[in-house]
């Protein structure tokens, strides 16, 4: 699957995104995450705030952090 495909589907299912599915996503995209308690912790390649903090909600990923992804996936894709 694409950048393009994963944003598209991430937008469609903002509010019913497993969390498991968006940390492995982020696996694929920004390598492995630092975990401390619940939280996982990804590191983005460029400067400023170069973090995505995850954490599940019952399972699922909370939607304001999938934004999160959707931006940071974006910006990755216009990097290239």
């Amino acid at each position: 699957m694409t950048s393009g495909e994963i944003i598209e589907k991430l937008e469609k299912e903002k509010a019913s995104t497993r969390f498991s599915q968006l940390t492995k996503i982020c696996e694929e995209h920004f390598g492995k995450p630092r975990i401390k308690g619940s939280h996982y912790i990804f590191k983005t390649p460029w400067p400023g705030d170069p973090r995505l903090n995850l954490q599940t909600d019952r399972g699922k990923a909370k939607p304001y952090q999938v934004e999160q992804v959707i931006a940071a996936l974006t910006k990755l894709k216009d990097k290239k």
